[in-house]
């Protein structure tokens, strides 16, 4: 059983909640729930983590980090977060890095390290983009 797999089972069972509950409530497959619970599945994708917190009625900042994909982008995308981003950008930002399409470049998968430096280019232009929106006003025609 791995670490992630013994935290998301004693969430299950504090909440007395069985497999094929959780599988309910999160739309995925019981027999997925009991790979990842007995270490047989690897780490589940950040979108598979959102649909097993609601189900969980678990925080999806704690699964991702104890899935690992917090650590992972420590130094990263998360510790460049402006001081003036709101929660509604800080949701828009999680929203694009959950995308877990397979990146590939010429019909070939990217491995792991170039797909975290098309991240960070990304949380760069993400933020950068950002705050030029809140700097343009509404009605705000400089160009004259």
């Amino acid at each position: 059983m791995t670490a992630f797999g013994e935290y998301m089972k004693q969430l299950r069972e504090q909440q007395g909640l069985t497999i094929n509950q959780v599988a309910g409530r999160a739309g995925i497959s019981g027999s997925q729930i009991s790979r990842i619970e007995n270490g047989l599945r690897g780490v589940p994708k950040p979108a598979t983590l959102r649909k097993l917190a609601d189900a969980l009625e678990s925080s999806y900042e704690a699964l991702m980090e104890r899935a690992g994909h917090l650590e992972e982008h420590a130094g990263h995308s998360e510790s460049h977060i402006p001081e003036w981003a709101t929660s509604k950008d800080k949701r828009d930002f999680r929203t694009m890095l959950e995308d877990d399409g397979e990146l590939m470049f010429d019909g070939i998968p990217l491995n792991q390290e170039d797909k975290q430096r098309i991240k960070d280019v990304l949380t760069g232009l993400f933020w950068e983009a950002k705050q030029m929106n809140k700097r343009k006003k509404p009605g705000d025609d400089s160009s004259q």
